[in-house]
């Protein structure tokens, strides 16, 4: 009986057994003795295991052997170009409780081959000892330091380069060379750099511009003919044309090829974008209210390259339609003429204002960042302030000065800018009064730790005359208030009052702004802020109005929404305002 029981005991335990799945194995690389980082990960890289050594949860053990027999090999030849040629390799399979594989690689680099001579030589009388001698330092192999290949081929490639991109099409090298010695774990450098001839620009050909004029496109050309050749000039070439928004493909290339007595010629092809762009657009901002807008641009007009601007703005606060005329300089990317026209209508807490202008602009960059406009400016504007109604008729002859530099255009982290506008106006010429008047901002962002900004701005501006105040129109009056300005308060809603307490506007004007800005996530910020800031008639007798608070930044491709909870301070009557605007205010 006992012997049944114990032969039905094994037979159960046997079939439990078979309906157990196997035990699925699994394998992992470790790699140990190579300290720098760099070089460890190549080493992963390069010795990774191979694709399907487990499968359906089986360790294929013949791959694994074939694998383990080239390690040495696979090292040996990753090792080398870092320097290294006697390395030596050590494997062990540990298998562990859980049934799982583990493949240990301890790498034993040995000692580098370090460099003991380098010799670097550049032909050609034509070309200063001081500049080779700078183009050579550059290369980053020195005595003493341990080979590496691809520091060898950067360096080389670098040498060259410095040479072709300025003009010396032909260089190339009579002797590469590196003395490698095992034994005695030393390397000997020899490049000898041959310039040869320096080229210059022959003259340019265009294909597919369509309607533009070949004057027109010539004016983004970064060269003229018989200038040196330089591939920065031909990179900027490149950029001129991008940036210009009129043009869907852009290729530049030099034909080396086709060179003549050291001229070389230069193909411009390019595609056309539509001539017409029509832009719609919805938002929303404290100061304006709900808007829409449309943007229409003609990008060649009367087929010279010069354009077209339509501007539509429709808001709950404002509206106004503009139309621009641009006429650009043939021979200067940087200039252009501006002939403009328009309609303005802005209703404010403090203003009612309505305005028909015309303005003709001379737009100049004296330097990269900075730019410089003369305009005349005419107007005949009527505007209600308070009880009084003012119509006004100005002929304002101006200068606008801009210094501006900015590490990003649409969500910047360091930045400065100084813009100064002087105008001016008097009754013998065409004015019904006659003033002049100065407005300077100067605004600054600095990056702080932990993600973090700082931004600082302050602005001013001052008006002189000396006839009666009430014949200043709205647009030549200064307020202040606003999402740009003193947050806290409304829209243009701070300034001197009249005798009725409404606000009229000041002859002066002084803001100033801080706000220290954390970046919490890629996409979110969190902000805190104080403005201080006025309208007055007199800078010896003034006050400033002053609000702090918080703001939460989304960061988008448009630029940062930014919203403001703001609280007035210095006051009796403490208020609360929100205040929400999108982009940089500059």
């Amino acid at each position: 009986m006992k012997r049944l029981i114990l032969a039905n005991l094994l037979f159960c335990l046997l079939l439990v057994g078979l309906s157990l799945p196997a035990a699925a194995e699994s394998l992992s690389l470790h790699i140990s003795g190579v300290d720098d980082e760099e070089l460890s990960n190549v080493l992963y890289a390069v010795l990774q295991l191979p694709e399907g050594i487990v499968e359906d949860g089986q360790l294929n053990q013949l791959w694994l052997e074939r694998y383990r027999r080239q390690l040495a090999g696979r090292v040996s030849k990753t090792l080398q170009p870092y320097g290294y040629f006697n390395s030596a390799v050590q494997d062990q399979l540990i298998t562990d409780d859980d049934g799982s594989q583990q493949l240990l690689l301890t790498i034993d680099p040995g000692p580098p081959l370090r460099v003991t001579k380098r010799k670097i030589t550049i032909a050609g009388e034509q070309i200063s000892s001081s500049l080779k001698n700078r183009i050579i330092s550059a290369y980053p192999l020195s005595v003493g330091q341990v080979l590496r290949q691809d520091l060898h081929d950067e360096g080389k490639a670098h040498l060259k380069e410095s040479f072709i991109s300025g003009g010396y099409l032909d260089a190339h090298f009579s002797r590469s060379q590196i003395l490698v010695s095992v034994t005695d774990k030393t390397a000997e450098i020899f490049l000898d750099l041959v310039p040869g001839r320096k080229y210059v620009f022959g003259e340019t050909s265009f294909s597919g511009y369509g309607d533009y004029p070949v004057k027109y496109m010539k004016r983004y050309l970064a060269y003229q003919p018989g200038e040196d050749f330089s591939q920065e000039k031909l990179s900027r070439t490149h950029l001129n044309y991008v940036d210009s928004e009129l043009f869907d493909r852009v290729v530049v290339e030099p034909r080396r090829d086709q060179a003549v007595d050291r001229q070389v010629p230069i193909d411009v092809s390019v595609e056309p974008a539509p001539r017409h762009r029509l832009r719609p657009g919805i938002g929303y901002g404290t100061d304006t209210g709900a808007r829409v807008s449309l943007d229409y641009r003609n990008l060649n007009l009367f087929r010279l390259g010069h354009e077209l601007q339509g501007n539509l703005l429709l808001a709950e606060r404002k509206q106004a339609v503009t139309n621009t005329y641009v006429i650009p300089h043939l021979k200067r990317l940087d200039t252009r003429t501006l002939v403009s026209a328009g309609w303005t209508r802005e209703e404010t807490d403090s203003y009612l204002t309505r305005e028909t202008s015309a303005e003709v602009e001379y737009q100049r960059m004296l330097s990269s960042r900075f730019s410089t406009s003369f305009f005349l400016r005419f107007s005949q504007e009527y505007s209600e302030i308070a009880d009084q109604e003012t119509t006004a008729q100005m002929l304002l002859p101006g200068v606008r000065l801009t210094w501006r530099y900015l590490n990003d255009s649409v969500l910047p982290s360091r930045g400065a800018q100084l813009k100064l506008q002087l105008l001016a106006g008097d009754r013998e010429l065409l004015s019904d009064t006659s003033l002049a008047q100065i407005l300077a901002n100067v605004s600054v962002l600095q990056p702080l730790p932990f993600e973090s900004q700082l931004f600082v701005r302050l602005k001013s501006g001052a008006t002189y005359f000396d006839d009666p105040f009430s014949e200043v129109p709205a647009s030549l009056r200064f307020f202040a208030g606003g999402d740009q300005s003193v947050r806290g308060y409304g829209y243009q809603s701070l300034g001197p009052t009249d005798s009725d307490g409404e606000v009229i506007g000041g002859r002066n004007m002084l803001v100033y702004n801080l706000e220290f800005e954390k970046k919490v996530t890629d996409n979110w910020g969190l902000a805190l802020f104080y403005d201080a800031g006025n309208a007055f008639n007199s800078f010896e007798n003034y006050e400033l109005k002053q609000g702090a608070g918080i703001g939460v930044r989304r960061y988008t491709r448009i630029g940062a929404i930014r919203l403001d909870l703001a609280r007035q301070m210095a006051t009796a009557d403490v208020k609360y305002r929100l205040h929400f605007s999108v982009g940089f205010g500059w």
